[in-house]
C-alpha cells in the first residue's frame, strides 16, 4: 500500500485491475486546461477530476474559493471511479503535485488510506518513458465505503475562538509575498492570520519531486520548534496547497496536522476578523 508518494517506476510495476489513477491536472488562470490536456494525452486509464467541479463544492461568498465538496456526494463520486475499500489510487498533476495533493488528502478524509501522489507528477511519467494514452477509460463502478477519517479539519469559529491558544498553531503555504500583504491577485485582502507561520509549499520540492523524508523532517522541525505536528494548523489560499504541506508533513513522519479548509479565502471574507502583514 502506497500512502503518501509513489514514483513513476513504482506506479508501472502496480496491477491496472486493482489501481485507480487520477488526473488532477489545472491551473488557475485557465479552468480549461485540466481537460484539454487531458484530452491530449493522460496516463493509461487514468480519470479527470476537475479542481473546480470535483475537489471542491459550491460557493456562497463566504466560505472560501475551494470549499470541501459534500462528503457523502464525494463517496458516490470516488465509488463511480471504481475505487472500492482496497483500491490503491494514485493522483497526479503537472505541477509539482499541488493539485494532486488536494485530491489525497480528500480521500484521506474519507478514511481511504490506499491513496498517493505521483512524485514528479505527469514530467516523471514521460522521464520513464510511460505510456501516454488519448483514450477515456470506462469507468468501473463499485461502492465506496467510507471509513472514520484520517484528516481532522478545523472550522473558521473554531480558529477565531482559539487564535494564539495551544495547538492552534497556523502555518500559511502561500508564497511569501502574499502572505506579507504584498502582491495579492486572488483575494480582495492581502495578509495573514495573525500567529501564522510561513512554509511556501514549494519549498517542499527539489527538481519538480519532494525531497527526501529525511530533509523535509528537518526543515519542518526547524520551522516549528517544540510545536508537535499535531498542534499545527494547515492553511493557504483556499483550502489546495495546505494539502501540499499536509503530504510533506506525512512523508516527513509528522502526523497529525489538521487543515483548516476555507483558508485566507473565507478568514478575509469578513472584515471583523483579524489580519496581519508583513513577515
Amino acid at each position: 500500500m502506497y500512502r503518501t508518494l509513489i514514483s513513476a517506476a513504482q506506479l508501472q510495476q502496480l496491477d491496472p485491475a486493482a489501481l485507480v489513477i487520477l488526473d488532477c491536472r489545472f491551473q488557475l488562470a485557465d479552468p480549461a486546461y485540466g481537460p484539454t490536456v487531458y484530452e491530449a494525452g493522460h496516463l493509461p486509464g487514468a480519470q479527470y477530476l476537475h479542481l473546480d467541479y470535483h475537489l471542491s463544492g459550491a460557493k456562497n461568498g463566504s466560505n472560501g474559493r475551494h470549499p470541501l465538496p459534500d462528503g457523502q456526494r464525494l463517496a458516490v463520486n470516488f465509488g463511480a471511479l471504481g475505487i472500492g475499500p482496497d483500491t490503491q489510487v494514485v493522483a497526479y498533476d503537472d505541477a509539482g503535485g499541488m493539485y494532486a495533493a488536494r485530491a489525497w488528502w480528500l480521500l484521506r478524509w474519507l478514511g481511504h488510506e490506499a491513496v498517493a501522489v505521483l512524485d514528479g507528477g505527469f514530467q516523471a511519467w514521460q522521464a520513464v518513458n510511460g505510456e501516454i494514452s488519448t483514450e477515456v477509460p470506462e469507468k468501473r463502478s463499485t461502492r465506496f465505503v467510507m471509513r472514520p477519517a484520517l484528516e481532522d479539519i478545523v472550522e473558521v469559529e473554531q480558529l477565531a475562538a482559539n487564535l494564539g491558544k495551544p495547538g492552534y498553531q497556523l502555518v500559511d503555504a502561500r508564497a511569501p509575498d502574499r502572505f506579507a500583504g504584498l502582491n495579492e491577485t486572488l483575494d480582495p485582502v492581502g495578509g495573514h492570520i495573525p500567529g501564522a507561520r510561513n512554509r511556501f509549499f514549494q519549498l517542499n520540492l527539489q527538481d519538480g519531486q519532494f525531497k527526501p523524508a529525511a530533509a523535509l523532517a528537518a526543515e519542518w522541525q526547524a520551522l516549528l520548534g517544540d510545536t508537535p505536528a499535531d498542534e499545527v494548523v494547515l492553511y493557504c489560499g483556499s483550502g489546495v496547497t495546505a494539502c501540499h504541506n499536509k503530504l510533506a508533513l506525512e512523508h516527513a513522519g509528522l502526523s497529525g496536522a489538521r487543515l483548516y479548509p476555507g483558508s485566507w479565502s473565507e478568514w478575509c471574507s469578513d472584515s471583523e476578523r483579524p489580519v496581519a502583514t508583513g513577515t
